[in-house]
């Protein structure tokens, strides 16, 4: 199968993938682009691509970045978190986790922590860390880095 090809498949199936993933149907796409049912599904069979103008609207409609419909990327969004960023966080929620072990005091509701208590405190603050991360990449990243589509 040759890279042109190749590529058109990746577009198709990430196409049609990204608009169930959305829970939309092939009509619901139209009132809300304006493009019609026959043009969307021969994007979405690999019959034909779309412009580069009518792509953006699709992944803006699909929340996915035109990367990620084009098959360069994996990610969805260029502020996804990559292998670093996990264990960066990892890092954090362990000095965090040990500085709370250290006190010998910390309660819940007057009560010492349980170990379903600890758990759900460290999945609370694991999650908190990664939005933060999230967060600081969508503020922090420069433009030039970004896919057009994800603002």
């Amino acid at each position: 199968m040759n890279t042109e090809v190749m590529r058109m498949s990746v577009l198709s199936d990430r196409l049609k993938l990204a608009r169930e993933s959305q829970n939309l149907k092939q009509t619901q796409v139209k009132e809300r682009t304006g493009i019609n049912n026959k043009t969307l599904s021969g994007y979405e069979n690999g019959i034909s691509v779309p412009d580069p103008e009518t792509l953006t609207k699709l992944a803006d409609l699909y929340d996915v970045s035109t990367d990620y419909l084009y098959g360069r990327t994996d990610k969805k969004h260029y502020y996804e978190l990559n292998d670093k960023d996990e264990k960066d966080i990892a890092r954090q929620l362990e000095k965090i986790l040990s500085g709370m072990d250290s006190r010998a005091n910390l309660n819940f509701d007057g009560e010492p922590m349980d170990e379903t208590t600890k758990e759900l405190v460290k999945a609370q603050i694991e999650s908190n860390l990664k939005f933060a991360k999230q967060m600081a990449k969508k503020k922090f990243t420069p433009k030039k880095y970004r896919d057009n589509t994800d603002t």
